[in-house]
């Protein structure tokens, strides 16, 4: 039976029961605060595609990779034909994928970038002393993957996609099963084959360069610094060393009975979480208390609840 105050939890669909768990206004104030993000890593992402891109022919994959190589043969506004061929992608997307968040998220994406590019195109070479600021085609090259993954992972972070290349690629994965980076790489390596054939290979291979670098960095923006280690522990004596992990290192620990499948032998298995500056004490630690022990140690991106790590803030009741 349910008492006064408790209140039937809808069963059908995750987004409904977020629904109604989670006041609304928060609701729409994350809904606010993730479309603001994507706006501003919508502009971040076009700086670095006008400003170190564009004027070097660096074609670093996705539909602006391919507008560079159309620009070379129509002098066309980038932000107009960028919103032009994304229409058609978005379209084709709604009907592949569903999901009008989705859509929402990515309309806003490409929106912004095509109107933020062709501000910066009109006004970036008089707002500067000196436009491009660098004729180095490999500092070009950096500093276009850096500045435009960072803006990439922006938009990522706020559960948005730049759009482009990124709606076939999941529509491949979808009906293939093929692995989302890969239908990543399949779609921008066309874009950046194609540029070399046009430009020259050296370009070819800058924007390779410019491509893997945004890679690189719109996944730290999106999941930060991996600041946490998992150690997996399997030993003979698991309360002295549950015990000795929780006083020395101050983590929790979890354990349970496992069974070898070759010897047949019941064993401990222990869990615990710690941060990076501890793997060396939690090694010297294990290899004290059971120089037989077997030991793993994994990378774990975020870690939040007790026992020294950020708590999880759980939504106000109104």
């Amino acid at each position: 039976m349910k008492g006064k105050n408790e209140k039937s939890v809808p069963v059908n669909g995750s987004r409904r029961r977020l629904k109604y768990l989670i006041p609304k206004w928060q609701l729409v104030t994350r809904f606010l605060s993730q479309q603001s993000g994507i706006v501003i890593g919508s502009a971040l992402a076009a700086l670095g595609y006008v400003l170190f891109q564009l004027p070097f022919q660096i074609a670093a994959g996705g539909i602006s990779g391919l507008i560079i190589v159309i620009n070379n043969y129509i002098p066309v506004s980038v932000g107009l034909l960028y919103m032009l061929i994304n229409i058609p992608l978005i379209i084709w997307g709604y009907y592949s994928l569903g999901g009008l968040r989705f859509i929402f998220s990515t309309s806003v994406s490409v929106v912004s970038f095509s109107v933020f590019s062709d501000i910066f195109v009109r006004y970036l070479p008089d707002m500067m002393r000196r436009y491009p600021v660098s004729e180095d085609l490999l500092l070009n090259t950096i500093y276009a993957g850096v500045v435009f993954g960072f803006g990439a992972g922006l938009i990522y972070r706020a559960g948005g996609t730049i759009g482009g290349t990124s709606i076939p690629a999941r529509i491949l994965q979808k009906h293939t099963g093929f692995p989302l980076s890969q239908s990543y790489m399949v779609t921008d390596m066309a874009i950046i084959l194609l540029a070399g054939f046009v430009f020259s290979w050296e370009k070819a291979m800058l924007a390779t360069l410019a491509l893997l670098l945004g890679g690189m960095v719109s996944d730290f923006v999106l999941e930060g610094v991996s600041q946490v280690r998992i150690a997996m522990i399997i030993t003979e004596h698991p309360k002295m060393m549950s015990h000795t992990l929780m006083n020395e290192l101050q983590r929790g620990v979890s354990t349970w009975s496992v069974t070898g499948a070759y010897t047949e032998q019941s064993r401990s298995m222990l869990y615990c979480t710690v941060r990076r500056s501890q793997v060396s004490d939690l090694k010297y630690i294990v290899s004290a208390v059971d120089e037989k022990a077997f030991l793993v140690i994994g990378n774990a991106q975020q870690a939040y609840g007790g026992f020294g790590f950020t708590h999880l803030k759980p939504a106000k009741k109104t």
